[in-house]
């Protein structure tokens, strides 16, 4: 048992006070994990995009003060009671998402949309009172999907730990706990391109590139990127991209561009923006008779996805995914050893690296948009 086990531990935490304003690094007093939950001691987190948004209060029901964070690699400092799948001393990733191995979802060989622990970004407490677990001077602060990983010590419930080969590198893995995952996924579990075949993608962010990745590793001869950022290509290309297009450079539909391109249609395509249109776009770019699209951004919540029903009927096939369609206890360990054995390339997607101190220039250079993952040191 550590020697903190059962106590309260005092500790650093970026706090977001309020929506849109830079983050304070506060001392938080973090409560021992109850029934079926962990504490971890967080080693490295890193920036994502959902974190800025729910930051900027985009969403309806932003909640604060809270803690955000959800990509991250540490380890378990102490267990609740029913916990026997972790010990103290295991290296884990938090996920925004979970897998409480009971549930019709967790049964199933086809889903990993757990009922009981999958996303929920509107509440910030813990399952098992409706309490938090962080506090100031008796003030609660309130949890962030189920993770908060922007402290040093952080609870969470255990089916939203995966634990990972104690030799990983968790400066590095750390960014396969969201997004990088998300991305592969929808490419390796959900579009399946065969080798030689031929795949677009719809937004060349972190996610896209991931996804770019996923058709690098699968064997595809031709990648198309699509993105509005011409100034993106050079970087793509690292992830496999062979072709870029621009939809601003052309006086026609993106998707007649690309079935011009490839002789009816591309034979996959994965869309990892969030923007309708773009997402209209990667069904109709398909070629007819075996074309797959797998949708994986987020659209707005009044968005339409308007197409006819004759590009159903020509057989092309539309997919959406959830984190890659990754069971997180289950299969994000074996993405981990993706990267030990050299196949997946992470240290691509950091582009940079800060102390927990500055924590804030990681939000100034994602609002820029530069750079791809941010490390965060504890």
């Amino acid at each position: 048992m550590s020697s903190t086990a059962g106590q309260v531990i005092k500790c650093k935490a970026a706090v977001a006070w309020e929506p849109g304003k830079p983050l304070v690094i506060e001392k938080v007093e973090v409560a021992p994990p109850q029934k079926r939950e962990v504490r971890l001691k967080i080693l490295f987190t890193s920036l994502c995009h959902t974190d800025v948004y729910f930051w900027e209060a985009k969403a309806q029901d932003s909640v604060f003060p809270r803690i955000l964070g959800h990509e991250a690699a540490g380890i378990v400092e102490s267990v609740g009671e029913g916990v026997t799948e972790l010990a103290p001393g295991d290296h884990v990733l938090p996920v925004f998402t979970g897998e409480c191995g009971e549930c019709a979802h967790c049964k199933s060989e086809e889903s990993n949309m757990c009922s009981l622990l999958r996303i929920n970004t509107e509440r910030g407490v813990m399952l098992n009172d409706g309490k938090t677990r962080f506090s100031i001077n008796g003030k609660p602060i309130y949890h962030f999907v189920g993770t908060s990983t922007f402290s040093e010590y952080t609870v969470v419930h255990v089916g939203c730990v995966a634990k990972i080969n104690p030799l990983a590198p968790l400066d590095k893995v750390c960014v396969l706990s969201c997004g990088i995952s998300t991305g592969l996924g929808a490419t390796l579990n959900v579009a399946k391109p065969t080798k030689g075949s031929s795949v677009a993608v719809f937004g060349l962010g972190a996610v896209g590139l991931a996804a770019a990745e996923g058709a690098r590793l699968a064997g595809a001869s031709r990648i198309i990127g699509v993105d509005l950022n011409s100034g993106r290509f050079e970087e793509a290309k690292k992830f496999g991209v062979t072709e870029f297009v621009n939809p601003k450079d052309y006086d026609k539909p993106v998707q007649e561009v690309i079935a011009d391109m490839t002789d009816g249609g591309v034979d996959r395509s994965v869309e990892c923006t969030g923007n309708v249109n773009a997402m209209v776009s990667a069904f109709e770019c398909v070629h007819d008779g075996w074309g797959v699209a797998v949708l994986v951004g987020v659209p707005h919540k009044d968005a339409v996805f308007k197409t006819h029903p004759m590009n159903f009927l020509n057989e092309r096939t539309l997919k959406g995914t959830f984190y890659g369609n990754y069971k997180p206890r289950s299969d994000l360990p074996s993405v981990v050893e993706m990267y030990m054995k050299k196949e997946l390339e992470v240290e691509k997607f950091i582009t940079l690296e800060v102390p927990f101190a500055e924590i804030n220039k990681a939000f100034e250079l994602m609002l820029k948009g530069e750079g791809l993952r941010c490390i965060i040191r504890m």
